[in-house]
């Protein structure tokens, strides 16, 4: 049985289907079936067993013997099999000329295909959290010349930043621009400061600026991932746009450029926020000062009484 199945599956390589296969392997063994006899030698249903055999009729395979009652028989084995090679070699030879003809046919739909650019296939939309963040590390992995970027809270990254410490460190020391504009509040997280003079010492230059409009990255001075905060939306939803734009970028670098010049380093933000913090509390030095000039006040003698 398991040599019968091998047979057939070679005879439907040649192109029969499994019910002419298994027919075909029934009628060699003997001389002359009638249809019921070769539906049950070959396990085929009776009532598709004579659409087989008009097939395999067809294909020259089988041969009918008419009579009262109708015999069928096949054809010899060797020459089965060269008649099957034959129709595939016509077949496939048909097959040549219509793929031929098909490519030739599509070919100037597919270049007229080329030259046609969908407006807006230089932008990519994320909305989730771990897309943003993945897109961000890519895109400091990926810098070759320069990185200018706006921070500033929500973070969709870890603090740290891995990635972009890599970046800071790789650029630098290929002589290359890394750049950081910080929003004043950040100054606010001793944790973050850390973070930003790791930062520093990686190569980055970073400013700390009173305000930003956006969270920002401009990688080589050809793609943005920038954030847009949803106004209607909870403060935490945001829909960021990867824009691959040479242009655009150019003009987000000169308004990156025009807030980097007047905002100050880290060291000089870190130095002019001590002061504010204790401007409210007078240093032991003045408050010593102002008791003892109250004190001189009152031992001071009255001058109608000299």
């Amino acid at each position: 049985m398991q040599t019968d199945d091998r047979r057939a599956a070679d005879l439907e390589e040649l192109g029969l289907t499994n019910y002419e296969a298994r027919v075909y392997l029934a009628l060699i063994r003997r001389d002359v079936f009638t249809a019921a006899e070769v539906a049950r030698e070959a396990g085929v249903p009776r009532q598709r067993v004579y659409d087989v055999l008009e097939g395999l009729i067809r294909r020259q395979l089988a041969v009918l013997h008419p009579g009262r009652v109708a015999g069928y028989s096949a054809v010899a084995p060797d020459t089965a099999v060269e008649r099957l090679i034959e129709q595939q070699r016509r077949s496939l030879g048909r097959l040549e000329r219509l793929s031929s003809e098909l490519a030739r046919e599509l070919t100037p739909t597919f270049d007229s295909g080329r030259t046609h650019t969908d407006p807006l296939d230089y932008v990519e939309v994320l909305r989730d959290a771990g897309d943003i963040g993945e897109r961000f590390a890519r895109l400091q992995t990926t810098a070759e010349r320069e990185l200018l970027s706006f921070s500033k809270p929500p973070w969709f990254t870890p603090p740290e930043n891995l990635a972009g410490l890599e970046a800071s460190a790789r650029l630098h020391a290929a002589g290359r621009t890394v750049r950081s504009l910080y929003s004043r509040e950040v100054l606010e997280d001793p944790a973050l400061v850390e973070v930003m003079h790791l930062f520093v010492d990686a190569g980055e230059e970073i400013r700390i600026a009173d305000e930003l409009p956006l969270k920002m990255i401009i990688a080589d001075g050809s793609t943005v991932l920038c954030d847009m905060p949803d106004p209607v939306a909870r403060d935490s939803a945001t829909t960021s746009l990867c824009i691959r734009h040479p242009s655009l970028a150019e003009a987000l670098a000169l308004a990156f450029h025009s807030i980097w010049d007047r905002s100050l380093t880290l060291s000089e933000a870190l130095k002019d926020r001590q002061p504010a913090e204790s401007g409210t509390i007078p240093s032991l030095e003045a408050s010593l000062e102002i008791l003892n000039d109250g004190s001189s006040k009152d031992e001071e003698p009255d001058a109608s009484q000299a």
